[in-house]
This record gives C-alpha cells, structure tokens and sequence, in this order.
C-alpha cells in the first residue's frame, strides 16, 4: 500500500503516468496528489491501493520547483507549447530590480488561473473553451507563495543552467548532477531562473506571466521541474520504469501531521466515528501501537475523525 514519488518525464500528462502505474503496478488503484503540466518533469507522488485513502490529506502540500521564466515572449497556453503570440524588446534588468519585483508575489495572493487548465466554469473545463478559441471568466483564487529566489539570468533560454544539484537551501545550479530535460526553446529570449517554493493550487505558468508584466513584458514559462512535494524529493523519485518494484512509503510514513497514541480505547472510539474528549487541538495522526488508527481534526475539547482506518 505503498506512497511513491515518481520523476515525471517531459511530454507526458499526469493522467498519462497514472495509467502507466496502473499497468506496472497490476492494481487499478492509483491516485496522484497534484497534477504537473506535460511540459513539466520532476515529482509526482502517487498513492496506490489502500494509500488511495491518503491523497485528501496530501493535496494541500507545499511543492518547490525550479522555473525558467523567458521575457519579451507571451503565448496563449503561458508556457513553452506556444505559439508566441506576443513580444516585446526587453530591457537590461538587473539581479537586484528583478529580485525586488520577485519579493512583491511571496505571501498570500491573489491569482488568476490560466485559460489553459482544467479549472471547471459552469461544467466546462476552462482549457475545452480556449482551444475552441473562446475565452472564459476565470477568477482570481487566494495563493500563498513562500519563497522566489533568483537563481541566475542568461541571454537565453538555450544558454540558461540545466544541470543542478541538491543543497540545504535546495536545488542549485552545479557543474556535475542531474541534468534537465526541458521543452524546446520558442525562440532566444532573454531568461530567469528561479527557485519557487509554493502553496497548493498555486499555476508557475500565471506566475511567469505575472512576474513579466511586473517588469513591463509578456512573458511565459519555458521550463519548469518539481523538485520536492511535502517530505517527498526529487533526489529519492523513481523512474516510471522502476515503478514496478519500487517500495515507497507506509501510510503512517507518508502523513506529515503531529501524532497522538492513543489508549485502546481511545482508537476504538475513533474507529467507531465517536467524538471523544481530548485536549489535541489542529490535525493529528493517531496510533496505536504503531499502527495507523485516524485522522483526526482536535478543537482541544474534543476530536472529529476525518478518515479511520481499521485495525
């Protein structure tokens, strides 16, 4: 019952991957914690069997990704698919402006979701609108953002680093390491590189577009690698084609929540759906013996089980 990260290769949809799982892992129970565009690589986590269960628990996760931001070039996807459908001469900009520009989007914001993503309006996926050509009303969304770190600058795309190594303050730009393999340059435009760490349903692609037009310029992203999401790095991902063997982590392993031990009788109240009385206030895991009881949500009156588990 395994939680596994896997290194998503270029080109692929999550969806792609997870029907991929399905076949190696022989088992039709295979969940992922949150999608990656098919012009990104990097970690997705997937849940398989009875990890299913864990998915609600991990999609509000915070993810780290290396994003290469490419100025003077904006089309209609915001990323490297294209086409460029606008452009714009780029001014010298140096590491310090950009730095400061990148300080105005951490914290709580307010962003607007791609035209190409599959953010439901009505019924409709917003991503079936715009490729007919149509254009829908999507709302900003609140988004925290928790860090933008630049990492460097090149004339372009095709000149930036690509070869990285993992660090304390996370993945950097290293003479030896893993290199990248990232979209198809749409042109030589001069490029950020940047270190993101993110909240949940944060889009890098409206990220690139807004951090472009803070600086006067359209702008999309050219690149982008997950490096970490939750307690799952990209250093221990494995190739989808080592799935099969690939041993993961336990349910208890992979929730990143306090834990409680409880009595017997304490799991038994749980297990049965009851509200016992305890001090525990926010999400906590709850054991006993070792072994994986519930989820619980603690107002420290009382619990509130959000999913059990048997015993």
């Amino acid at each position: 019952m395994p939680v596994i990260a896997v290194d998503k290769p270029l080109h692929l949809t999550s969806h792609d991957v997870v029907n991929r799982a399905r076949r190696l892992r022989g088992t039709k129970r295979v969940g992922h914690t949150g999608t990656l565009d098919p012009l990104a690589t990097g970690v997705l986590v997937l849940c398989v069997d009875e990890s299913t269960k864990l998915v609600q628990f991990m999609e509000a996760d915070t993810k780290d990704y290396l994003a290469w931001i490419s100025l003077g070039a904006g089309t209609p996807t915001l990323d490297a698919e294209g086409p460029v459908d606008e452009t714009a001469d780029v001014p010298e900009l140096d590491a310090e402006r950009i730095s400061s520009v990148l300080d105005t989007f951490t914290g709580p914001q307010q962003q607007v979701p791609p035209q190409y993503s599959a953010i439901q309006v009505g019924g409709v996926r917003a991503y079936a609108v715009a490729r007919a050509g149509g254009v829908i009303d999507l709302p900003a969304r609140s988004v925290v953002i928790h860090d933008l770190t630049l990492l460097g600058q090149s004339a372009r795309m095709q000149d930036a680093p690509r070869t990285f190594a993992p660090t304390a303050q996370g993945w950097t730009p290293a003479q030896t390491g893993v290199t990248f393999t990232l979209p198809e340059p749409l042109g030589e435009f001069p490029t950020l590189l940047v270190r993101a760490r993110v909240g949940s349903g944060t889009y890098l692609r409206s990220l690139a577009r807004d951090v472009g037009a803070a600086l006067g310029v359209p702008a999309h992203l050219a690149g982008l690698v997950r490096t970490r999401v939750g307690r799952h790095g990209l250093e221990g991902a494995v190739a989808l084609d080592d799935l099969p063997g690939a041993p993961g982590l336990g349910d208890l392993e992979a929730l990143e929540f306090p834990r409680l031990e409880a009595t017997p009788g304490l799991a038994l109240e749980l297990r049965q759906g009851k509200r016992p009385a305890h001090p525990a206030l926010g999400r906590q895991v709850v054991t006993l013996d070792g072994a994986l009881v519930a989820v619980v949500d603690g107002d420290g009156e009382r619990l509130k089980v959000v999913r059990a588990w048997a015993g």
